[in-house]
């Protein structure tokens, strides 16, 4: 860790938002400036944003995808942008802000040493992430690999406040979860036609504890879907990609089969009811095909 110390308790938010405000003004953070619109869908009234301008995340992409080529990967981790860190997390984490962020104050919560984005998630990732989830009402979202969304290959989960629409529940598919039926540990969504687990939080008393429960449940969904869970040895490589959302209230684990709906870029948020487009052709495709037939698509079928 380094010599700053981890974050003192009730104070992530503040500092999220002084960092902000200072990246912003120096030019460290780039934010993309967006639209919005809303889809319904099943029940679901989906918040789409409509991306103006993704020129700039998609050249440094790009510029990385050329560098990996002639044998120089780039890591934006390793060395994080010294105006875009947040707060020593752990032993093993950082907390920096999101360069390019689509929503304010999207926090990255990274393995201070390089870790494989496609290994399995470890309890010491969810004692970061319960660490930082625990400070204000926040969604957490990971991407297992590139099929899942995933534009870093360096293991990092993400944080984004809640809610995630003006208008609406604070997570855009609440009104289905208050129909799922957990039995064993874990139920399914209705509506979710597509391969998935659900397991409802909230047992244990404590942070630490929660942290704990979270990562069994994690360990439970993975099996449930057919995904070889952790077998203890290390850190173990996913045998699929998948989205992984998380609440202090809640898991949703689902199964991918590719990142794209045409021309969509589908991540772990698209599960939750938050969807990017980058262009109005797009959004039409969007409303024509229907918000949970693009989900379908880019998961595994029942």
């Amino acid at each position: 860790m380094s010599g700053r110390g981890a974050f003192a308790r009730g104070s992530l938010a503040g500092s999220i938002a002084a960092v902000s405000t200072r990246a912003l003004a120096s030019g460290a953070l780039l934010p993309i400036p967006t639209g919005f619109e809303f889809v319904d869908d099943g029940g679901v009234r989906f918040f789409v944003r409509v991306l103006a301008n993704l020129k700039r995340k998609s050249d440094q992409r790009s510029a990385q995808q050329r560098s990996a080529a002639a044998g120089r990967p780039v890591n934006p981790f390793l060395p994080y942008e010294e105006a875009l860190f947040v707060a020593d997390v752990s032993e093993t984490h950082v907390a920096i802000l999101n360069k390019f962020n689509v929503v304010d104050q999207h926090l990255l919560i990274v393995t201070r040493e390089f870790e494989e984005q496609r290994s399995l998630l470890t309890p010491r990732d969810f004692a970061a992430w319960w660490r930082c989830m625990s400070e204000y009402e926040s969604l957490g979202f990971y991407n297992g690999g590139t099929e899942a969304g995933a534009s870093q290959p360096h293991k990092h989960l993400q944080l984004v406040p809640l809610p995630l629409a003006p208008q609406g529940p604070p997570v855009p598919i609440a009104p289905l979860l208050s129909e799922v039926r957990v039995t064993a540990g874990s139920g399914t969504i209705p509506g979710f036609d597509f391969v998935h687990s659900f397991a409802r939080l909230g047992a244990a008393a404590d942070e630490n504890g929660a942290a704990r429960e979270a990562f069994e449940r994690y360990v439970e969904l993975l099996g449930r879907v057919g995904l070889r869970p952790p077998s203890g040895r290390g850190a173990d490589l996913q045998s699929g990609p998948y989205c992984l959302l998380a609440t202090r209230a809640w898991l949703l684990l689902v199964p991918r089969s590719r990142e794209f709906f045409g021309s969509i870029s589908i991540n772990a948020l698209g599960f939750a009811g938050a969807l990017l487009v980058r262009s109005e052709e797009d959004l039409r495709a969007l409303r024509a095909a229907g918000p949970f037939t693009a989900l379908r698509e880019t998961a595994l079928p029942s």
